[in-house]
């Protein structure tokens, strides 16, 4: 194949997921789905095997490219199959996230899978929004272990009323699951047109090549770099039990064109739930080296041959069964991705910038129900300052890193829910100054307007985002509730009239 055509195929498969994913959104009922795209859609091999992504949420695709070979391996699959899964100990990332994965036969031949995963803002936890801070993965939700949703085609009612029983708002959750069984018919339509246009054969052997190219310019993207052992260290702040300054480490390890990322020296797993499954610190890891590639660079399995991950079992970035994940997904990914950046830095200094905010800054929030108002189940993440690079300032307000989503607009909050926004604006002054300076962060108040249970799991409000080459570090982020300082992961019970101010902080300095 030439380059042109393999150029063309790689945007024909990448093309099948943004359409998945374009289903997805369209059919959802949630806001988390709709509105601030929490999904993510992929095409896979008949081993399970990366093909192809879009440009959707970070942790969601690199933890499937870890784990799908895994998941797939230990299923009987026949032609019209769909099987849903949210267990993070075997393949999933944290119960939120649920995922759908569908066998693509070719005549009678298993050829791919189709896959999607998407934030589901109830999943069964006894805490509105599913983000409580827990201690056991049991108290996070509903474990959904790899099951058939759908067989032959049909979905299997009674397997999805069981499912339903734990949700609070069923119309909104059944909603969200049939619009992802919708997304994965629709790629596995147009999969199926592209290999009867292609060939059988011919498909796969383009995935092969293609796989081929990704090595190569993931080879030539790290061969300027030096062997050698780069080694950097940080801290989370806390996981909400009482266990403070929890020790992430890294020592990234460059030998003959091979990679190896050894965390030996992290803290062990604790009792809160920022414990990682080894997929999702994988997750970050795969994140961290995408992005030295090439913008053209294919994203799927041939891009990470070269990359090994050691972590040990037990350990707060490769946590044992039963341990509490919630957070570990959405801060501790973040915090190992810094841990990665800051090895590299100490290689190639002026490819690196410095750290971003550092934090997804979770809010999850609702209500049981009762005779007076009813029951509603939100989450949002927001967004704070990018670090600074050697060429150019941090942007603004963003989201960084292994989150992807937009935010939720605040007609669409205030029209579904009992909140107003009061505050929606960029944080000034929080920013790491330097010969260029980071980015800087949010600030989002809430006013609840019925009661509501609120649970914030938020990091950086301790340890600050560092700056780079003497840039300066930003400022931590601030949680209040009626302007009285909350901790970071806090759980609280708000009346109507009280206020909840986030305040994210910003990105380091550079220079």
């Amino acid at each position: 194949m030439d380059a042109i055509s393999l150029s063309i195929f790689a945007n024909r498969i990448d093309a099948i997921c943004s359409e998945m994913g374009a289903t997805l959104q369209k059919a959802a009922f949630s806001p988390n789905i709709r509105d601030r795209l929490d999904y993510s859609c992929a095409i896979f091999d008949a081993e399970g095997k990366l093909c192809a992504q879009a440009a959707h949420i970070p942790v969601h695709l690199g933890s499937m490219a870890f784990a799908m070979s895994d998941v797939v391996s230990t299923i009987q699959w026949s032609d019209g199959d769909m099987v849903v899964l949210n267990d993070p100990y075997k393949g999933g990332t944290h119960l939120p996230d649920v995922t759908l994965i569908a066998p693509l036969y070719a005549g009678r031949k298993l050829s791919g899978f189709v896959a999607n995963r998407a934030h589901h803002a109830d999943i069964g936890s006894e805490t509105p929004g599913s983000m409580p801070l827990s201690s056991s993965l049991f108290e996070e939700g509903l474990v959904i272990e790899p099951s058939f949703l759908v067989k032959a085609g049909v979905v299997d009612e009674d397997y999805f009323a069981g499912l339903m029983e734990h949700m609070r708002n069923r119309q909104e959750s059944s909603g969200d699951f049939i619009a992802q069984v919708a997304a994965n018919r629709r790629g596995l339509t147009r999969l199926a047109a592209l290999i009867e246009k292609m060939g059988l054969q011919n498909y796969l052997l383009s995935l092969d090549l293609l796989n081929d190219y990704a090595a190569k310019l993931a080879k030539d993207s790290f061969s300027e770099i030096k062997d050698g052992a780069y080694s950097f260290q940080d801290l989370l702040d806390d996981d909400g039990h009482g266990h403070e300054d929890i020790l992430i480490r890294a020592v990234v390890k460059f030998e003959k064109g091979a990679i190896t990322v050894d965390f030996t020296g992290s803290a062990e797993q604790v009792a809160g739930n920022i414990n990682c499954p080894l997929s999702v610190t994988a997750a970050a890891v795969y994140y961290v080296f995408r992005c030295l590639m090439p913008a053209q660079a294919p994203a799927c399995a041939g891009s990470f041959r070269c990359i090994n991950i050691r972590a040990a079992e037990g350990s707060v970035v490769n946590a044992s069964f039963p341990a509490a994940v919630a957070a570990g997904n959405v801060e501790t990914s973040t915090r190992i991705v810094d841990v990665v950046l800051g090895a590299l830095a100490q290689a190639i200094p002026d490819s690196i910038p410095a750290a971003s905010h550092g934090s997804m800054n979770n809010l999850a929030m609702g209500f049981q129900g009762d005779e007076h108002h009813m029951a509603w189940d939100y989450y949002e993440t927001i967004g704070g300052g990018m670090g600074a690079s050697a060429t150019s300032d941090g942007l603004d307000a963003v989201q960084t890193h292994m989150t992807n989503t937009l935010n939720t607009p605040i007609e669409s909050l205030e029209m579904k829910y009992p909140l107003r926004i009061t505050r929606y604006q960029i944080r000034r002054d929080a920013s790491g100054r330097g010969t260029y300076n980071g980015g800087e962060g949010l600030v989002r108040e809430y006013e609840f307007l019925a009661p509501a249970q609120v649970t914030i799991l938020s990091e950086r409000r301790k340890h600050q985002p560092w700056g780079l080459a003497a840039g300066g570090n930003a400022k931590v982020g601030v949680n209040t509730l009626n302007n009285n300082i909350v901790s970071a992961k806090r759980s609280l019970d708000v009346k109507a009239g009280d206020v909840v101010c986030i305040k994210t902080p910003g990105g380091g300095g550079f220079g």
